[in-house]
């Protein structure tokens, strides 16, 4: 069995006593003080997460744009220096390859963030169409992965300190942090080393996502920690951030996304430009010219129920309809939910379904995303 990765921030995950598990081949803290407890302090103070095994490439030059554009299925060239988008890397099928964060950082270079199972996938693929779409000569893409860890950094009290973390104002627009709006990024200094700080997040809290070299990223973790000692600050496990982001309806890849699930399917035609070229999008035209068979929706359970898990299958007057890619107890709501393929034309906001948890059947309501909300 191949040994488990670890983040530059792992002997920190030790002292706090977190109970660590493998995530897609990495140690990480699924826990600290408890799943609820962590989830709590993002929804009302401030919780930190280590990301750093999340992927970092970097495609740069002269057509690094003309690139992006044919290869994802959202526009980066309504990106300005500065700004970040969701998109898809989908293969010629139209299945998913991974679901990333796009970051301009200068006029021809962009920032990737992708999943920690999809690194070496996103990368050979991204060479390979590189050369397939004849821009070998003027567009690079980089693995810097190994160089680059990455901390989260949210909740709403996230404001009241993340300014002081940084001296200097910052090397692209705005002057601090809290400056940047809803998908921006900048460049402070930490340390004397670059720190890329976004105004992302994978919690549906305000929050930054930070990504500094592995040299500095513990006395980045330090120094937050410090700052936000009086604004109930807490570390934070990939268990409270499954709960946070199922909330939501964020998707998870290997759950709701994979190479066989298209965006469409996914739930996901917000972020899919058809006007444009890229692989995969024949396919895509078609789904959306010709209808598909299946679409994820949210559900929350309508009684007292067991968590529902990933597997359960979902049943209408007894009929199989579909089957749940995510589920949980959600902390916020006090009662179960999470997200499910269900079977068209089933795939239906406000319809009323069974969900199989063992040998019983709990009803359940299909939902729209989120289904928490902050006024709930």
């Amino acid at each position: 069995m191949p040994k488990l990765k670890r983040t530059p921030l792992f002997p920190l995950h030790e002292a706090l006593n977190a109970r660590c598990v493998d995530f897609g081949g990495w140690e990480m803290p699924i826990q600290y003080n408890g799943v609820i407890a962590e989830h709590q302090a993002v929804r009302n103070a401030a919780g930190v997460f280590d990301i750093s095994h999340m992927g970092e490439i970097m495609v740069g030059g002269a057509h690094a744009e003309d690139f992006l554009e044919l290869t994802l299925t959202n526009r980066a060239s309504d990106l300005a220096v500065g700004d970040a988008q969701y998109s898809l890397l989908c293969n010629s099928q139209g299945g998913v390859v991974d679901d990333l964060y796009v970051y301009r950082i200068a006029q021809e270079v962009f920032l990737l963030i992708v999943n920690a199972s999809r690194v070496d996938d996103d990368f050979s693929l991204l060479q390979k169409l590189v050369v397939d779409l004849k821009k070998d000569r003027t567009v690079n893409v980089v693995n810097e992965s190994d160089d680059l860890a990455a901390i989260a950094v949210q909740g709403p009290n996230v404001s009241l300190f993340i300014d002081d973390v940084f001296t200097l104002k910052g090397l692209i627009t705005v002057d601090k942090p809290t400056d940047l709006t809803k998908n921006q990024i900048d460049v402070f200094i930490y340390e004397d080393a670059n720190v890329y700080v976004a105004n992302t997040g994978y919690t549906g809290e305000a929050g930054f996502e930070l990504v500094a070299p592995n040299e500095v990223i513990t006395q980045l973790w330090n120094r937050i920690f410090d700052l936000g000692k009086n604004h109930g600050v807490k570390p934070a496990g990939l268990g409270a951030r499954d709960t946070l982001r199922l909330e939501m309806g964020y998707p998870l890849y290997g759950n709701e996304l994979n190479e066989k699930v298209t965006p469409l399917e996914a739930g996901l035609g917000y972020f899919i430009d058809l006007e444009k070229p890229f692989q995969g999008r024949q396919k895509l035209v078609s789904q959306k010219n010709n209808g598909f068979k299946r679409k994820n929706l949210g559900f929350v359970m309508t009684s007292k129920s067991p968590p529902p898990r990933k597997g359960y299958l979902v049943y209408i007057d007894g009929d199989q309809v579909g089957a749940v890619s995510s589920g949980t107890q959600s902390p916020s709501l006090g009662k179960g939910m999470g997200m499910a393929f269900i079977d068209m034309p089933h795939a239906l906001v406000g319809k009323e379904v069974e969900i199989q948890i063992r040998d019983r059947y709990y009803p359940a309501v299909l939902s729209k995303k989120p289904m928490y909300k902050k006024d709930d």
